[in-house]
């Protein structure tokens, strides 16, 4: 039996980084498709793939060229089919590049605490309004986003403009309000419009008391850079999603801080 040979093999520190780097790629896009229907698509890909392999071996001409030609169009197949996956893979690179993420930076660069108060300003009448809705038991959703694009939501909107207040919360989810059935949506210091419809989550382990209003909240927060903040009808439960994954039964000194975090 020949020995091997491992002359030609030289295993460098750059080496080591290539294969780290491509471990967090592959266990970053599995937490994104993990738990939605593109898992059963990418296993559907792989059938096909390996189906190729058995096919080819078989010389089974018509199905070659069948499957061929689907693998070669399979980039294109693949960008259409995972587009909602591979957004919210481009915004989460873009989050954590993001140089306003890194709160000691943006402090150094901005010169003082006036955004700071400003931040207590905006964020103490969605808190005081949340206690309000818990305690009447008063369902609510409340979507947080950086940029709001106004083209993106006026179909499915009313829009308001309004400064934030916690007596306008309460009015705009009370059961008897026009506007009371759909989503709040906040962007800096304004309640820029209400009665959104937003789309749903395509994930399928979420815990089974979740309804409508949870899972647009989760949805909005997986296409977009958005956190979003729920009240339950049923228990009065808080809950607040990011990036897909939702904190539940949340205490409101933890609210406090996840609204300062995040604006």
């Amino acid at each position: 039996m020949p020995a091997l040979d491992l002359s030609q093999f030289h295993f460098t520190l750059f080496n080591a980084l290539d294969i780290v780097l491509v471990a967090l790629l592959i266990y970053q896009l599995y937490n994104l498709i993990k738990g939605t229907i593109a898992v059963n698509i990418l296993i559907g890909l792989i059938i096909i793939i390996l189906l190729n392999f058995v096919v080819h071996a078989l010389h089974m001409t018509l199905l070659m060229k069948i499957l061929d030609t689907f693998i070669q169009v399979g980039i294109i197949a693949v960008v259409v089919i995972f587009q909602q996956e591979l957004r919210r893979f481009l915004l989460l690179l873009g989050r954590n590049a993001s140089l306003q993420r890194n709160r000691a930076w943006w402090r150094y660069f901005s010169g003082n605490n006036d955004a700071a108060k400003d931040n207590y300003k905006r964020i103490k009448p969605i808190v005081d309004a949340c206690k309000s809705l818990k305690q009447t038991r008063t369902g609510a959703l409340i979507v947080f986003v950086r940029d709001y694009d106004e083209q993106s939501y006026v179909n499915s909107c009313e829009v308001m403009d309004a400064i934030i207040s916690k007596r306008l919360l309460e009015s705009i989810f009370q059961k008897t309000s026009p506007l009371h059935d759909g989503a709040v949506i906040i962007s800096g210091n304004k309640i820029r419009s209400a009665s959104c419809i937003l789309p749903l989550t395509d994930n399928t382990d979420l815990p089974p008391q979740f309804g409508l209003r949870h899972r647009a909240g989760i949805g909005v927060t997986e296409a977009n850079d958005a956190t979003a903040l729920i009240v339950s009808e049923e228990t009065g439960e808080i809950s607040y999603a990011k990036q897909g994954k939702v904190k539940m039964n949340i205490s409101f000194a933890e609210l406090e801080k996840l609204l300062n975090k995040d604006f």
